[in-house]
């Protein structure tokens, strides 16, 4: 995760909570649920994305940002175009990305069903729309390792892209990343995915304002002694950032060398956050929707219990109507369609005690109107976005297949 993240995340409960009548409880009195909400879910506020990196390979590296992007709307900045990462100790045994033109929870009659337009499967070697990347390439005073393709063991380097291999296990401090197969055009500020470091293999992340992501994974405990030399010693997450910042710098130095530190997005999916709760997964929004500290971050008051010894399902869903869903059950399918009434039944399986809720403050800024969004955005987020998206998907795969 971001460092600064890590550092200051552990303290921050920043939030308002609701349903806390059920669930175990842990040593700092925060409950165990099967199912965490934030609400109210999307703002109108501003980032400034990268402008230009500069002497990137030289000690005296400078970074520059551009001016201010206006981002608005339900789930914003959330909505933009994100890039899926994991840290180890963690198997990652599916993975699926879906859109629907309207879903709202536990509401059939306003919910369209929902289409997978990314998929990996460890154990078939499929990966459709799916790259991974990692940090294995070369080393820069301000922006850190350059992402490279990742090989089969997800942590070193490939000449192109290459599936993760089935039973692939990272272990503390280890990561990798998951984008799409739909290359970004040249780097630049006018381009389709902005400014982003030269000699990287650079794509699109998944975007959308009503979207999905589910897993099938496995969190073992870490059998490495711990030392001073782990950052994050069996701390394993899976989390989404705006494809903006790993594409430019994920851990840099310099905070003009990427948009995370003015607001472009983050959301925690499942994370350890530290060592006393190693076994408490959080879901936390790196936005400034109401709180000042982005560090800290708008946490839920609540966790969802990692299982070291068994696979678990589950996922996140950026609904239409504002509401994230984080939910863990066996239950989940990874189909190439799943019916609303599918998801539904899953997400209406919890009872009351079993879900804690957040509701994130309303935002009264409003974005200029001559203000245009960003790039990627406006590339797929036209009427039927989704729809554009997967023409283009098709299209790019297609010419992947024939030309290679």
């Amino acid at each position: 995760m971001f460092l600064v993240s890590f550092i200051i995340l552990a303290f921050g409960l920043c939030n308002v909570a609701l349903g806390q009548n059920g669930g175990s409880s842990s040593n700092n009195g925060v409950q165990a649920f099967e199912m965490i909400e934030f609400s109210n879910v999307g703002f109108a506020g501003t980032y400034t994305p990268v402008k230009s990196l500069k002497n990137i390979d030289d000690s005296d590296c400078t970074c520059e940002v551009d001016d201010k992007v206006w981002f608005s709307g339900t789930n914003a900045p959330i909505s933009d175009e994100v890039s899926v990462h994991f840290r180890g100790p963690l198997i990652l045994h599916q993975f699926a990305y879906y859109v629907s033109s309207s879903f709202t929870a536990d509401n059939n009659r306003t919910s369209s069903d929902w289409t997978r337009l990314a998929y990996y499967n460890a154990t078939t070697q499929t990966a459709d729309n799916v790259t991974f990347l990692t940090k294995a390439g070369d080393n820069s005073t301000c922006l850190g390792k350059a992402l490279t393709y990742a090989s089969s063991n997800g942590t070193s380097e490939a000449s192109d892209a290459t599936v993760l291999a089935e039973g692939t296990l990272i272990t503390s401090d280890e990561e990798y990343v998951i984008f799409s197969n739909v290359s970004c055009p040249s780097s630049g500020t006018s381009k389709g995915c902005g400014v982003y470091r030269k000699g990287i293999p650079a794509f699109y992340g998944y975007t959308g304002v009503t979207k999905m992501f589910l897993f099938e994974f496995e969190m073992p405990t870490e059998t490495q002694d711990n030392s001073t030399s782990f950052d994050y010693y069996d701390l394993p997450a899976i989390w989404l950032l705006n494809a903006k910042i790993p594409r430019t710098s994920q851990y840099p130095s310099n905070s003009n060398c990427s948009c995370w530190a003015s607001g472009c997005g983050e959301f925690d999916i499942f994370e350890v956050m530290n060592g006393t709760e190693k076994n408490h997964l959080y879901s936390t929004f790196h936005t400034f929707q109401g709180i000042e500290d982005l560090g800290t971050g708008i946490q839920a008051d609540g966790y969802i219990s990692r299982s070291t010894d068994s696979v678990m399902r589950g996922g996140v869903i950026f609904d239409s109507n504002g509401d994230t869903v984080v939910f863990m059950s066996n239950d989940t399918v990874f189909d190439s369609t799943i019916d609303a009434d599918t998801l539904n039944g899953i997400l209406a399986s919890y009872s009351t005690n079993e879900i804690v809720s957040t509701r994130l403050e309303t935002i009264s800024a409003t974005a200029p109107s001559t203000t245009s969004k960003s790039n990627a955005a406006s590339l797929f987020e036209n009427t039927g976005g989704f729809l554009w998206y997967y023409i283009f998907t098709f299209f790019t795969s297609a010419a992947h297949i024939f030309l290679f």
